[in-house]
């Protein structure tokens, strides 16, 4: 197994060490500190699942030896030791600097005081909340990972379970609430989050269910003839035998195509990539390999195992010998048709080594043979523990298709940034139990264009499926334009995906990331930042059937401004604010300085190509910095198509770019008299298409440039000097809201009275009459939220 060795430092600098005869404390840096007991005195140096990289600079710290004990001291953290089997008396940390009012102490074996969550194994059957365990960020200052249970990496290619005995590996992480920094630490350790591939961040298609070959090719055209982009066919387990009278077993395992259904694999591949698509296989192995199997007889003589009484191949990822064959053989025969694999372990965490986890070995395994000859891995698995992150894709199973699943979702997602887990996939829509909810399923849908992954998928049923088509006329036009605005999204999502992987910043970050000491950021568990840049406020709720709007409850991060990049309002910051939203419509917010690059294709074409224009939406009121990173000719992210800068005060707009079509558009932008474009120096104003357009209810400046020959340009764009976000008139939007407001006409009066009165006297003379009508929050909530969204417009 020597070919599945991967770079590792587990060996810690010598100098960060202070040892006893049963106690071992390593200083990694001077906030995050390895503590060992081991009752024989032997200490674990090789790499764990959880810790591959403990050789890090030399930090600042000290010790003070008396005789009650030691004192490990750093500039953030004091641990004192009493020297004796660790315990909550014995083994404590205290923060130098105060974190919070109820203290910073951490006690060993105590849990986590404050610690703001992790991630979960599984979604399976959870109907709303479920509990995350642990990450390494907490209110307090300090969180721990347990690591005296993992598994190891022998340093040959395959793994070791620990060693018996009463022993203790454990990270104490006291960052307090640089939560950045503490994520930086966990990836110093324990490996980077890496670049996924480009065609894993477009729709994919997925159902559990019985499709015949040329039934699933007609699906894939009627989503192309409805100019619905998709990157990714999943095929589930309906691929393979399985309720064949072959199958001696319940048939979830299988390595064999069902020819009754798929009567050509290698046509039917052939044909699923000239569509541009990728291919995955959904494979539950517990079960092993049974005497059916094409390949069982390959892999018999492989491991020498005696097939005269057609006894199966047992699944042992224990055993390298069976390792080497499951993937070099009885994998390897299928992949021709299967671009990566969908690992469905659910068999819990035993095998026949106690400590070796099958799921841990399945991520590991499959994802270094992904990437043997050098293309960028993935796999769709489940979560194993801390250090998962360094094998994306986690899918996190069956979820009912309930509001209530729904609501807890995008909290689950961000709190797995906790934990350095940032590339999960759900079953967008729902997969079990519920029942059909239009609305439901379009909210889920919206939240997955604003996810890691877009993967539709739903159970065995012929009452559900994701197809946008199947779907109430508002519902299906909304679903699919949300779909193609996914693929729009992908050279913003895929730049965002390189500069994670190096800077530590996964695409759905908890807001407490950024404003650590703001109460309101953590009052809010489902808003987070989406790709650094904007501020996702998820709808987990139904509508209101007076008003046809749902509501979001929001705290605008204290950027001066924010503009929603559906509906062009322009926000103040730093508040607590209900968004209301048509179903047409997400509550996502840009701030100021914000450039956003996307496909200038409104309906792009499958697979996620490097499109041949762009258009870039920028936010203007503070300077602002984007690039554009795509693949090079050997499939490395290392070509800059495009590099962008927006300097305030004067005004201009620099982008360097490469040969393709260009537009920028401006939003809440209403002015043209000032505009000026250069293209290599030269004026190229009156070539370029200036126009002010609705997007759509708020006016917004669209440039669009002429064409560029090949080679590396320079385009500038001036604005005028300072230029400032519009002050929009929000009067015929309103009369527009209570039109469509399904209440009384004398109810509607009483409205509209407030609206008009406010353009004589103050807006919180208008607000203070909206409330006495004495009208519920859903009536009178998107009115003043349109008249209070922007405090120039009081003026």
């Amino acid at each position: 197994m020597e070919k599945y060795r991967f770079p590792t430092s587990p060996r810690a600098n010598p100098q960060a060490i202070i040892a006893g005869p049963q106690y071992r404390f390593t200083v990694l840096t001077d906030r995050l500190v390895r503590y060992e007991w081991a009752e024989d005195g032997q200490f674990e140096d090789r790499a764990s699942t959880f810790a591959v990289c403990r050789d890090l600079p030399l930090p600042e710290f000290r010790v003070v030896d008396h005789e009650s004990g030691l004192e490990i001291i750093t500039p953030h953290v004091q641990l004192s030791y009493d020297r004796q089997r660790f315990g909550p008396a014995g083994l404590v940390a205290h923060l130098t600097a105060r974190t919070t009012k109820y203290g910073t102490a951490w006690r060993f074996g105590t849990p986590s005081p404050l610690n703001l969550g992790g991630t979960a194994r599984t979604l399976d059957l959870c109907d709303g909340r479920c509990d995350v365990g642990d990450g390494v960020l907490s209110k307090a200052g300090l969180a721990v990972i347990d690591d005296s249970h993992s598994m190891l990496f022998d340093g040959h290619g395959f793994v070791a379970a620990r060693p018996a005995g009463d022993r203790v590996d454990g990270y104490l992480f006291a960052y307090g609430r640089d939560y950045r920094a503490a994520i930086r630490a966990f990836h110093a350790v324990s490996g980077n989050q890496p670049v996924v591939p480009r065609y894993a961040l477009g729709n994919w298609w997925s159902r559990y269910y019985p499709y015949r070959q040329d039934e699933l090719l007609q699906l894939m055209d009627r989503f192309r003839d409805r100019d619905i982009p998709l990157s990714v066919a999943v095929l589930d387990m309906e691929w393979h035998l399985v309720s064949d009278k072959q199958v001696p077993h319940a048939g979830w395992t299988g390595y064999t195509w069902n020819r009754d259904l798929f009567p050509n694999p290698t046509g039917f591949g052939q044909e699923i990539r000239r569509r541009n698509l990728k291919m995955t296989l959904c494979d539950h192995p517990h079960s092993g390999i049974h005497s059916h199997e094409d390949s069982y007889h390959e892999m018999a003589r492989f491991l020498g195992h005696d097939t005269g009484n057609n006894d199966p191949i047992l699944f042992d990822p224990t055993r390298p010998k069976f390792m080497e064959a499951y993937l070099a053989v009885l994998h390897r025969n299928l992949e021709p048709e299967c671009d990566f694999w969908w690992i469905d372990w659910q068999q819990g965490p035993y095998s026949r080594i106690p400590g070796i986890d099958p799921l841990w070995m399945l991520n590991h395994f499959h994802y270094l043979d992904h990437g043997r000859d050098g293309k960028r891995p993935l796999i769709l698995s489940r979560y194993a523990g801390p250090g998962s992150h360094r094998y994306p894709i986690g899918f996190s199973g069956d979820t009912f298709v309930t509001w209530a699943s729904l609501e807890f979702q995008p909290e689950f997602t961000a709190m797995a940034s906790n934990i350095g887990y940032g590339w999960w996939s759900h079953d967008i829509g729902g997969h079990i139990h519920g029942g059909r909810d239009d609305e439901l399923v379009t909210r889920w849908l919206q939240l997955g264009v604003f996810s890691p992954i877009l993967r539709l998928h739903s159970t065995s049923s012929r009452w559900m499926s994701k197809e946008p088509w199947l779907y109430r006329p508002e519902c299906a036009s909304t679903m699919s334009d949300f779909l193609r605005l996914r693929h729009r999204l992908v050279p913003f999502l895929y730049t965002q995906n390189v500069r994670g992987s190096t800077a530590h910043e996964p695409l759905v970050q908890p807001v407490y990331w950024e404003h650590p000491y703001v109460e309101e950021a953590y009052s809010v568990p489902n808003e987070y930042f989406f790709a650094s840049t904007l501020v996702v406020v998820p709808i987990v709720q139904p509508r209101d059937k007076r008003t046809n709007l749902a509501s979001a409850r929001s705290w605008l991060p204290p950027h001066r401004r924010l503009v929603d990049i559906f509906t062009g309002t322009v926000y103040d910051g730093d508040r607590s604010l209900t968004l209301h939203r048509r179903l047409e419509e997400y509550p996502v917010l840009a701030p100021e300085g914000s450039i956003i690059p996307l496909d200038a294709e409104t309906s792009p074409p499958n697979g996620c190509l490097s499109p041949d224009g762009f258009e870039l939406v920028i936010v203007i009121g503070q300077d602002g910095h984007a690039e554009v990173v795509e693949d090079d000719p050997t499939g490395e992210p290392n070509q800059k198509v495009a590099e962008i800068r927006f300097e305030q005060a004067s005004g201009t707009l620099t982008a360097n770019v490469c040969s393709r079509a260009w537009k920028f558009r401006f939003l809440a932008v209403s002015s043209v008299d000032d505009v000026q474009i250069l293209i290599d120096g030269a004026d190229r104003t009156t070539d370029a298409a200036i126009t002010i357009a609705q997007h759509p209810e708020a006016p917004g400046l669209l440039v669009e440039c002429p064409s560029i020959s090949q080679g590396k340009h320079e385009i500038i764009i001036h604005l005028g000097h300072n230029p400032q976000l519009g002050v929009i008139d929000h009067k015929p939007r309103l009369e527009r809201l209570i039109m469509d407001y399904q209440i009384q006409f004398a109810m509607k009066d009483r409205l509209w009275e407030c609206v008009a009165s406010s353009d004589h006297q103050p807006l919180n003379v208008t607000t203070g009459k909206l409330i006495a009508l004495g009208y519920d929050e859903a009536i009178v909530g998107p009115i003043a939220e349109l008249l209070l969204a922007d405090s120039r417009s009081q003026r």
